[in-house]
């Protein structure tokens, strides 16, 4: 199996799983209860929140444990806009995820006026809109470290410049970015951040949001006092300890798993528009998360080319895991400028830790052959 889908969720590490398994067969407490088998739970959860936090740069008390990337998402906004109660304008912009998009969807109907950033044809929103829209209204401005499906890495230190002239928030989902490239808070000094366990060989079902002291924000969970009284309910303790070590082994190693991938998503790039004619390569061509490749194939549909692939056991996607269902056209790649029939051609190969030359070599044997049987069949090619 050659398995290039990394950006929507990535195998879980070994020791990672020996961890969680330990953990589950030694540890069953309740970390709320105040005997000692549960302060022992307690304690591997204040380790394991000091290893997340050590990888963002944070201090321990700003994290904070969520079921996934996108409840952090979800309780980053909506929790920081019902702080600013006074404020009914939100930013975004139109590449994000559908954690962001659907919230700001839902801000909408609530009375909220939502602008959405343009982007231009690499994916990088346009900085001039941004200063035509913030003002004193806005109460948040939330903008994606890094695109999942193009990989575009955006200029947030000039986002952040930008909005504390207005005194206002921001707020970046970096689920796609976190083990990938650098993201440490204090450097970035973003406001609210959005990262999750499982794209970064942890488990899924656990994400984190980091919370910068003095920040703003109403609970998003009603109900205890777990995770400083901001997001009640009993802790997902294995989840939280797997991503603890998750963490913790990235630490050690992101840097030089980042060198070694990058030369091999290199290779696999450079392969694919040597040998695959009329191809369309979307996102920016330094700016960008190199582990992503996102081609487009005018005159084929995405789909005949990842079902052509997983006969061969070469997993790619059309884009975002969560949108992957849907068969409307990115909205990533429409946004970009891209035809919907062609934005409908596009396929995205991610790599990651447990990718080898081997796996690159395959994809560039077999996906020249399936392009052109596929083409040769195709009623149509369209004009790019």
């Amino acid at each position: 199996m050659v398995y290039l889908d990394n950006n929507a969720t990535t195998p879980l590490d070994p020791q990672v799983a020996e961890k969680m398994s330990w953990f589950i067969r030694e540890h069953f407490g309740n970390p709320s209860s105040l005997y000692p088998i549960g302060r022992q739970v307690k304690d591997l959860l204040t380790e394991a929140r000091e290893q997340v936090a050590r990888a963002l740069g944070a201090q321990r008390s700003e994290i904070i444990f969520t079921g996934s990337g996108t409840e952090s998402d979800n309780f980053a906004i909506v929790g920081a806009l019902e702080a600013r109660p006074e404020k009914r304008e939100f930013i975004t912009s139109a590449i994000e995820h559908p954690a962001v998009l659907e919230t700001a969807r839902y801000l909408e109907k609530r009375g909220y006026v939502v602008h959405y950033l343009p982007v231009d044809r690499y994916g990088l929103v346009d900085l001039n809109y941004l200063e035509s829209v913030i003002s004193d209204k806005t109460a948040l401005v939330s903008v994606m470290l890094a695109n999942n499906e193009i990989g575009t890495i955006q200029p947030l230190e000039e986002i952040i410049r930008i909005a504390r002239r207005f005194g206002v928030p921001v707020h970046t989902d970096a689920v796609q970015a976190f083990g990938k490239m650098e993201v440490n808070v204090r450097k970035l000094e973003v406001d609210l951040l959005t990262v999750s366990s499982h794209k970064i060989y942890g488990p899924k079902g656990v994400g984190a949001l980091y919370i910068r002291k003095g920040t703003a924000i109403v609970p998003f969970i009603h109900g205890g006092h777990q995770e400083f009284g901001l997001r009640a309910g009993t802790e997902n303790t294995a989840g939280i300890i797997g991503f603890g070590e998750a963490a913790r082994i990235l630490q050690e190693r992101w840097k030089k798993d980042k060198e070694r991938l990058e030369k091999l998503a290199e290779k696999l790039k450079s392969g694919l528009e040597k040998t695959i004619p009329n191809i369309i390569f979307n996102g920016h061509p330094e700016k960008r998360i190199k582990t992503t490749v996102n081609f487009a194939y005018p005159g084929l549909e995405a789909e005949a080319i990842l079902l052509a692939l997983a006969t061969k056991e070469i997993y790619v996607s059309t884009g975002s895991a969560c949108s992957e269902e849907s068969e409307e056209a990115s909205h990533v790649l429409l946004a970009i400028g891209l035809k919907p029939e062609i934005a409908r051609s596009a396929i995205r190969m991610s790599l990651g830790r447990f990718n080898r030359d081997e796996d690159v070599d395959l994809v560039l044997k077999e996906m020249p052959e399936i392009v052109a049987r596929l083409r040769a069949i195709s009623p149509y090619q369209p004009e790019v």
